[in-house]
């Protein structure tokens, strides 16, 4: 890094985000920074509520003397305030089942809530939430056509699932799987939502790679097991999204425990997992999820758990989780 870089990071540095009160270079809201003979170039990525940012960084930027003019691209979805990833460094965890959950919890608070299923290996959340057979439609704008989302228990949903036939796999390679996620992020009319979540493909690949640089996502929820088997996998994740600017907002331990008729906890698949990678990678353990069977049977019947059984211990877990974002964000 030369002289002149480590100028500009400095100054980008002493620009604060208010409601999360650290700078918009730690939190991955300045990417693709270039520096090009006397001229700064960056995308600067923002929340329908964070424009005036765009202003703070033209004079920052415009201090360095040697430099005769920053270019900067504002990246954002329109209407939206917060984009939140949800991710696992493997499958069959219930990342997607935490996801559609959450998403409900946050709903139930009175926020206006969307959900992109961007799990292209396994699009269960218009299952999940009762929208099997939907179909999409499309509208035209000033900006081109644009998708329009469906709507399940308060929420809008969009998923790859949906361009999909069903019971086919989605088997695309990399280029068509970049231009269909790309599309899918730029390319629906999600209208006003202060939260947007992106249920990611589980893994560190090609498409979650893809959905961190076309998105204006400000922070990721890791979703894990408590057995120790599936911690490096943790690692793997949270590794990534770090490298690339993403903040770790925290983990969600699912299938902690068994609870019985008496109250007693059994842990099943292990326990401790969720605090050990908490405490050594310093990342909030947000909750851990009970093992349920109304958890499987609402997402099988499109009914999930936060709603069907609010005063579940699972459902109040949840509502504890989006609580902690909410203040987190302070909207």
């Amino acid at each position: 890094m030369n002289d002149r870089e480590q100028q500009t990071i400095q100054l980008l540095k002493q620009i604060i985000e208010p409601n999360l009160n650290n700078d918009i270079v730690s939190l991955g809201m300045v990417r693709n920074l270039k520096l090009v003979d006397d001229y700064v170039y960056l995308k600067l990525y923002l929340g329908s509520h964070q424009y005036d940012l765009k202003g703070k960084v033209q004079a920052a930027l415009s201090t360095l003397d040697w430099c005769k003019k920053p270019y900067i691209q504002v990246c954002n979805i329109p209407g939206v305030k917060l984009t939140l990833a949800i991710s696992s460094g493997k499958g069959g965890v219930g990342k997607s089942t935490t996801s559609v959950n959450f998403a409900m919890a946050l709903s139930l608070s009175g926020v206006k809530v969307g959900l992109l299923d961007a799990d292209v290996y396994g699009p269960n959340i218009p299952q999940m939430l009762g929208l099997k057979q939907s179909e999409v439609q499309a509208i035209d704008t000033p900006l081109g056509q644009k998708f329009i989302p469906l709507e399940a228990h308060g929420i809008k949903v969009m998923s790859v699932g949906l361009l999909a036939e069903p019971e086919r796999p989605l088997a695309w390679r990399g280029p068509v799987l970049h231009k269909i996620i790309t599309q899918f992020i730029n390319d629906v009319e999600w209208g006003e939502l202060d939260y947007l979540l992106i249920d990611l493909p589980p893994g560190t690949g090609d498409a979650q790679i893809t959905i961190v640089q076309e998105s204006p996502i400000c922070g990721v929820v890791m979703v894990t097991t408590p057995q120790q088997v599936a911690l490096s996998d943790v690692r793997r994740g949270i590794y990534m999204f770090r490298q690339v600017g993403v903040p770790v907002l925290g983990i969600v331990e699912n299938m902690s425990y068994l609870v019985d008729e008496r109250g007693k906890r059994t842990s099943v698949f292990g326990s401790g997992g969720g605090k050990q990678i908490a405490q050594e990678l310093s990342a909030p353990l947000l909750g851990q999820i009970p093992l349920d069977p109304r958890i499987c049977s609402g997402g099988d019947e499109g009914n999930p758990i936060a709603i069907s059984q609010p005063d579940s211990l699972a459902a109040q877990i949840f509502n504890q989780i989006s609580l902690a974002l909410i203040q987190t964000f302070n909207l």
